[in-house]
């Protein structure tokens, strides 16, 4: 910042009585969150509390256009800050007023509104924007797919920036209102429930709720022709599943045999982990060449090649085990990856038991035995893999095998109500590994440093498996 000399008291007084005192001390937000892995993503001087978007999306042309309203508390008075972002902007609004905007780096786009915003103020952002998003590259790949009939929006650790503006960071978790607006004839699918379906002059306007903390990267989009089943759990959770109709008869068949299990897969992990957090259910098998799953929050997305040989139940567990570890409870820096995927893949394994195919520890087993101390498998850290290894076959397996030693050394009955503590005390929120090292112990009554150091922070195999209590 430039500073000028002030000629007169006089002056100087008058130039302060113009500034609001309460944003006499404002500045730039930050432009990034400051997770140690991804430096840019998120965003400094707000938290989010709400989104609204209001979009068009034409499949013949990938043209979404729209305006997306963010609702937020400024944490530090604030003279600019940051969304991320890559379409093209028309227009900004804050508080009703025009704000200036420009870009910077990959995905920024820096926000000045016509008046400081003063710290613990409410902020309302109005962004107007249009573009095609899947011409959009960002270090190197899209988050945005085409599909023959339309578009998904689905990825990790992010894909928001592609479609709306955010905080995209899933410390900064939002509820959300999502309007998509389409040809007639069309499905849109997104979060939540499904508050409407509105048809006038050859276009339908689907309205989606999630109406609990949700963090950005677990928001998906898709459009085009899908067939939408509706069911329900047994505690009465609605489940809303969608295939696409240009779906290979085979793979539709056997996506429909696992997909259509969800209500019976929440109920079996409900008796685990607790009470399943959300008012909705369900997951979309769209027309992709894509070859992930995305635990999308209660609308999982499947990629058709999890079911091209057979049904695939086990995909369908994991998924919606991260609907208590990863989406009720986040992690707070990707960093934590552990908490989301070592669980989600010991859920399949509580899975395979239910089923008949394998118990824990021997599924535990297999994956210690299969791997010599040699082995690169035992290099990587599940508790702190580095952003380049985040989606390593370690950070799952030898993650999953890491919660067997730890149910080995704590015991059954401390291990059943960890389980059921960790998404019970952090509800809608985040959490790290350090917190959850400390539930362990005080729920299990021992000292576990030295075993959370063994099998999460040391690049070598373990010395012996089953742990020893």
């Amino acid at each position: 910042m430039r500073k000028r000399v002030i000629a007169s008291a006089a002056a100087a007084l008058g130039l302060l009585l113009a500034i609001p005192a309460a944003a006499a001390d404002a500045g730039p937000g930050a432009p990034g969150i400051g997770d140690p892995y991804y430096p840019t993503y998120g965003n400094g001087g707000y938290d989010v509390s709400h989104y609204d978007l209001d979009l068009a999306y034409e499949p013949a042309t990938d043209e979404l256009t729209g305006t997306t309203t963010i609702t937020a508390t400024a944490t530090q008075g604030l003279t600019s800050f940051d969304l991320d972002f890559a379409l093209t902007v028309s227009r900004v609004t804050v508080n009703g007023r025009t704000a200036a905007f420009t870009t910077s780096g990959e995905q920024e786009l820096v926000v000045t509104p016509a008046k400081a915003i003063a710290r613990g103020h409410r902020i309302t952002v109005a962004v107007t924007y249009s573009g095609i998003p899947s011409t959009v590259q960002r270090y190197g790949f899209t988050s945005w797919q085409r599909t023959p009939d339309g578009a998904v929006a689905a990825n990790e650790p992010e894909s928001a920036w592609w479609w709306y503006p955010s905080n995209d960071h899933p410390s900064d978790k939002a509820t959300y209102d999502v309007h998509v607006d389409v040809p007639s004839g069309d499905q849109a699918i997104s979060n939540g429930l499904l508050l409407s379906q509105k048809t006038k002059n050859g276009r339908t306007d689907w309205h989606w709720r999630q109406n609990k903390p949700q963090a950005t990267y677990l928001t998906t989009l898709a459009v085009g022709h899908f067939d939408i089943t509706r069911s329900r759990t047994r505690t009465g959770v609605p489940v809303i599943n969608a295939y696409s109709t240009a779906l290979n008869p085979a793979t539709a068949a056997n996506a429909r045999a696992s997909v259509e299990r969800t209500g019976e897969i929440i109920d079996f992990l409900s008796g685990w982990f607790g009470p399943y957090p959300f008012d909705a259910a369900g997951g979309y098998v769209p027309n992709v060449t894509a070859g992930f799953a995305l635990e999308a929050q209660t609308r999982v997305f499947y990629s058709p090649k999890f079911f091209a040989k057979g049904a695939d139940s086990d995909v369908a567990a994991h998924e919606l085990a991260h609907q208590w570890w990863g989406d009720d409870v986040s992690l707070d820096r990707w960093s934590d990856i552990w908490l989301n995927e070592g669980f989600a893949s010991y859920a399949e394994f509580l899975w395979a038991e239910h089923e008949h195919t394998g118990t824990p520890q021997q599924l535990a087993q297999d994956i210690y035995d299969a791997h010599p101390a040699d082995d690169p498998f035992w290099t990587v850290k599940p508790g702190d893999p580095g952003a380049q290894n985040q989606f390593d076959d370690a950070v799952y397996d030898r993650g999953a095998v890491a919660i067997q030693a730890l149910r080995d050394t704590i015991g059954d009955h401390a291990f059943r109500a960890l389980l059921k503590a960790w998404p019970a005390q952090h509800r809608y929120g985040n959490g790290t590994i350090p917190e959850f090292e400390r539930l362990a112990e005080r729920i299990s009554g021992k000292k576990l440093d030295g075993f959370f150091t063994t099998w999460l922070f040391t690049g070598a195999k373990p010395a012996s498996f089953p742990a020893q209590p």
